[in-house]
């Protein structure tokens, strides 16, 4: 799919996970999120030359495999290009066994090391949010933790990259257990950049482009309010460990879960709701009979 255009010199390579080349003026375009593996890139930059361009850098907004896989590629045809993250997220993806690592609770097993969770390490160097150039082109860095626990949205005049702040209704309904790390800070950067002004378009992290950012930005509240419910009904059936409410939860919002990687994303999603919970006192926390115990107040 060729490049599609956001505004003058922001292109956005659209896919199962998105990219956008951002023009520096000098010939040069900094590459924000690379996608999950090599193909994803070997496409990238076979558009960004198609447009007389030459990578000057990378952003990874987040450490998630399938937003910085595709680096390692670009690396081997351009070694001395400089790559940038959120400086936790830095950390993960120069060292990208912390990924599985964190999910499992433990060095993974195999079945955990597939290309979605474990991608080839690159050396990113920590950003920090806030006006910053990068590859010679201004960005905008905007703070939207919760999906990870440090992520940017890119802000380029009136074109904003949500990253994985936001997602495309059809993202939405793909994955009605949206992945999160702190529930409470996800909604809390949904709702923010909600009510942004001067935004012409949007591009979620997973989707096409939209006008209309604050329909986007409820669309995503109202999902990830319907996964807060579907843990406060498990929680309803009775006090139980996480690996018993997932199960509750994937009913009765009709997920099916045929794999590894599906379960431990999952069961990160419930804990991330669950503390949300005890934060704001509707569950409690007790260990009884040797297990971690998740009880309704």
């Amino acid at each position: 799919m060729p490049l599609s255009e956001l505004g003058p010199g922001a292109h956005a390579l659209l896919g199962a996970v998105n990219s956008v080349v951002l023009e520096n003026g000098s010939g040069g375009a900094l590459l924000v999120d690379t996608g999950l593996d090599d193909a994803h890139a070997r496409k990238l930059l076979r558009e960004v030359e198609g447009l007389g361009l030459v990578p000057a850098a990378i952003l990874n907004t987040h450490s998630h495999a399938d937003h910085h896989g595709g680096n390692a590629f670009i690396l081997k045809k351009f070694p001395e290009l400089p790559v940038y993250a959120p400086p936790l997220e830095a950390a993960v993806i120069n060292f990208p066994v912390l990924e599985p690592l964190s999910l499992f609770g433990a060095m993974p097993p195999r079945e955990l090391q597939t290309k979605f969770l474990f991608a080839p390490a690159s050396p990113a160097q920590p950003v920090e949010a806030g006006r910053q150039t990068l590859g010679g082109a201004a960005v905008e860095l905007l703070a939207v933790p919760g999906h990870a626990a440090q992520m940017y949205a890119v802000r380029v005049g009136d074109v904003l990259y949500a990253a994985d702040a936001l997602f495309g209704p059809e993202a939405l309904g793909k994955h009605p257990l949206t992945f999160c790390v702190d529930s409470a800070a996800q909604k809390a950067s949904a709702a923010a950049l909600g009510e942004l002004s001067g935004v012409r378009v949007v591009l979620p992290g997973h989707g096409g482009p939209t006008s209309d950012l604050p329909e986007l930005a409820r669309l995503n509240l109202r999902a990830y309010e319907r996964t807060t419910g579907a843990v406060q009904g498990a929680l309803a059936e009775g006090a139980a460990t996480v690996d018993e409410l997932l199960p509750r939860v994937c009913t009765a919002l009709g997920v099916q879960m045929t794999n590894a990687g599906a379960v431990v994303l999952n069961r990160a999603v419930v804990s991330a709701h669950l503390t949300e919970g005890l934060a704001a006192g509707w569950a409690r926390l007790d260990v009884r009979d040797q297990r971690l115990l998740f009880a309704q107040t």
